[in-house]
């Protein structure tokens, strides 16, 4: 939060607003592959929670490789759009946030499934 509060002093508050609305809308996305896997979900039929999580890994490797891109504009001198840049860099570290709970989840889940005596 601190880099977004710093990014803020260059932007209008409604624009910062704006792209945090925007990082919420891209966590959703991201969770919608997840949503709806049932045992009748068409999803079940070879794409299970392993495709969902290998979805989720390329969404946010992309958003990775944009903001270093966007970065590397700006370092180049070939865009003049830093506080898009900061703010892809700050959505990038969110979704790999993100990312890493979900899967320290799913350990967590995996070692009780083991620690239970059947």
């Amino acid at each position: 939060m601190a880099a977004i509060s710093s990014i803020s002093t260059g932007m209008s508050g409604h624009g910062v607003q704006a792209e945090l609305a925007r990082i919420a809308q891209d966590a959703l996305r991201l969770a919608e592959p997840v949503q709806g896997l049932g045992p009748d979900s068409p999803a079940q039929a070879g794409q299970g929670f392993a495709h969902s999580m290998e979805l989720a890994l390329r969404r946010v490797d992309d958003k990775d490789q944009d903001a270093a891109e966007r970065m590397s504009a700006v370092e180049r001198g070939d865009s003049d759009d830093l506080v898009g840049a900061m703010l892809a860099s700050q959505d990038a570290s969110l979704s790999f946030s993100m990312l890493m709970q979900v899967r320290n989840k799913v350990v967590g889940a995996v070692d009780e499934l083991i620690k239970l005596q059947l």
